[in-house]
């Protein structure tokens, strides 16, 4: 219930920034177009926005024939969670990465870049699928896609108002300088909200991903891993779109980030701490993680091989 409150809060709140956008630039009929557009967008999030998520992130959907072992894990730490087995995808981006999206449980998907999988080791990726599966069994998945839609949609507005010279329309109480506020103010306000759930849902997500794989230091380690590794490698199709940023278990635009009002995630460094607690309350067996965890020890046998949708995969390895 408490993750319904805070998603119903932030919905309210994105759509009270849509109207505030469309009151500045066109007075009150310019508000109450924007709560009409910010109703068609909630509802075509919610219906639509996992299947654009997945389109605009370059995601292909693998099946149990053609990456069985990886849909075997999945659907183990699926079961230990008591969720039902979601959809499989695979990015192919060489920055190690993943994200969760659907409307509930019945509808989710999970989705590893290639890199991922040519990164990590089983415990490690163990330790990410179940950082999703939490974000998937908490419902984040719909609040945090909502927030990434509205938040691109936001900022449209206000600069398809500008644009269009809605700062002269005498129903603004602030005429031009509104209008050019709310092109500066309304998808920043839009961005603090996203990143400020954000970042609290990745610390639960990291508890429950500790928990349903069982080895908190190595989802560390593979937070260690994938920060190392994102600094270095460019995600396109992330790049393209910022606004679903947000999604990934790590920004996938930057190598770091302070725990601070902009950073769409927390610092590992403070991930990391969590962890290492979680660690030490389920009787501290694993070792704390060491910067030498970054070096990667993937086995050529877990990767995946890349290949088109027209392509038959030629050389399939366990995780393929």
């Amino acid at each position: 219930m408490a993750n319904l409150a805070r998603t119903g809060i932030l919905i309210a709140v994105m759509t009270a920034l849509f109207m505030a956008v469309g009151f500045f630039i066109g007075g009150r009929s310019g508000m109450l177009i924007a709560l009409l557009v910010a109703v068609a967008t909630n509802a075509f999030a919610y219906w639509n926005a996992d299947k654009m998520v997945l389109s605009m992130q370059g995601a292909r959907e693998v099946d149990p024939n053609s990456a069985p072992d990886l849909h075997r894990l999945v659907a183990e730490l699926a079961a230990r969670a008591g969720l039902p087995t979601p959809r499989l995808y695979i990015i192919d981006t060489e920055q190690p990465n993943a994200f969760a999206t659907g409307r509930n449980p019945q509808n989710a998907a999970v989705a590893v870049s290639q890199g991922l999988l040519n990164t990590l080791n089983r415990d490690e990726l163990s330790g990410v699928i179940a950082h999703e599966l939490t974000h998937v069994k908490n419902r984040d998945t719909l609040t945090m896609t909502i927030t990434g839609t509205l938040a691109g949609a936001i900022s449209m507005l206000a600069q398809f108002g500008l644009f269009f010279g809605g700062g002269n329309n005498r129903n603004n109480p602030l005429g031009g300088i509104g209008a050019l506020l709310m092109v500066f103010l309304a998808p920043l306000a839009a961005a603090l909200v996203q990143m400020a759930i954000s970042r609290t849902r990745e610390y639960e997500a990291d508890r429950g991903g500790a928990e349903i794989s069982g080895r908190p230091m190595a989802l560390a380690s593979a937070l260690v891993k994938i920060s190392d590794a994102a600094g270095r490698t460019v995600n396109i199709p992330a790049e393209r779109n910022p606004a679903m940023a947000h999604l990934y278990i790590f920004n996938p635009l930057s190598g770091g980030g302070m725990d601070n009002l902009f950073a769409t995630h927390p610092a590992v460094e403070n991930r990391i701490a969590q962890l290492q607690q979680i660690a030490a309350e389920m009787g501290g067996r694993e070792s704390p993680v060491h910067p030498q965890f970054a070096e990667g020890d993937a086995r050529d046998g877990w990767r995946v091989p890349r290949f088109s949708d027209s392509e038959a995969p030629r050389d399939r390895g366990p995780w393929g």
